[in-house]
């Protein structure tokens, strides 16, 4: 079957259960799926359930889709999202995103845990621009005319009006949140002090294995897009070693301000 009838499928699908004309997609990160419980009129579906999509096998991801309301908003939540290193091809990865705008989705926001090169562990940062440096990008192959253009333009991929809203509503309830750039890697090993130097001078604020490809497939797809990267460590180099479990606990420790930022912005957007 082809992507263009694999997201039509799907879509039905979905529709047919009741996940109608959802506003926004979220998609949330390691630790972050949390948020997802506090959608109100919750229709949940495990991700085996659904034709076409994936598995989310990391700890910290529940593999769930819910819609329901939140912040006065109807959305359509990913409680785990799908990455490359696991063996995903990028069709796979970003399918969500495709379902998400042929469901009705204006706007999207995505979240991850990233490890900290201009900012330090519990920092909450809005991502301005991201570089891809996994030598992939999802859009290779025949292009889906359905909804974009062969050659996207990448300049507005982070809506500055989304961010300037985040900001706004940050401001309002004493968070702090920072802004800066996101580098995509593949993983799963994490960097090496000498990447991290590397990426340092190229000016970048946070790196993490996720969120590139699906921003490309939203930029293509004409979503706005609001990315927060909850800063879970210092990148390699800057602490003695990284491991998983301390990105799931710093969450833990952040999750209160991330979800009351995600509600309060989507309720002013």
């Amino acid at each position: 079957m082809i992507l263009i009838d694999k997201i039509k499928q799907t879509r039905d699908f979905l529709q047919g259960k009741g996940m109608v004309a959802p506003e926004f997609g979220l998609i949330l990160g390691s630790g972050l799926g949390e948020l997802a419980q506090e959608v109100e009129n919750a229709i949940v579906l495990d991700y085996a359930e659904i034709p076409n999509w994936g598995r989310s096998t990391v700890v910290g991801h529940a593999g769930k889709l819910v819609y329901g309301d939140l912040a006065g908003r109807k959305v359509l939540a990913l409680q785990g999202r799908f990455h490359f290193y696991e063996g995903n091809p990028l069709e796979v990865v970003t399918f969500p995103v495709r379902v998400m705008k042929a469901l009705g989705c204006q706007g999207v926001l995505v979240t991850n845990a990233a490890g900290g090169i201009g900012f330090g562990p519990g920092t909450l940062m809005a991502i301005s621009d991201h570089i891809n440096l996994t030598g992939q990008n999802p859009l290779i192959g025949a292009n889906l005319d359905d909804f974009g253009p062969r050659f996207p333009d990448m300049s507005n991929a982070y809506s500055k009006d989304y961010r300037q809203t985040a900001h706004r509503v940050a401001e309002k309830l004493g968070i702090k949140l920072d802004e800066g750039v996101y580098i995509g890697v593949t993983g799963p090993s994490y960097e090496t002090p000498a990447e991290i130097r590397a990426f340092k001078t190229m000016g970048v604020d946070a790196v993490g294995m996720s969120t590139v490809p699906e921003v490309i497939v939203a930029a293509h797809s004409g979503l706005k897009v609001l990315g927060i990267s909850a800063i879970t460590n210092h990148a390699a180099g800057f602490q003695d070693e990284l491991n998983h479990e301390e990105v799931v606990a710093v969450t833990q420790r952040i999750k209160a301000d991330f979800k009351g930022l995600v509600k309060a912005v989507l309720a002013e957007l």
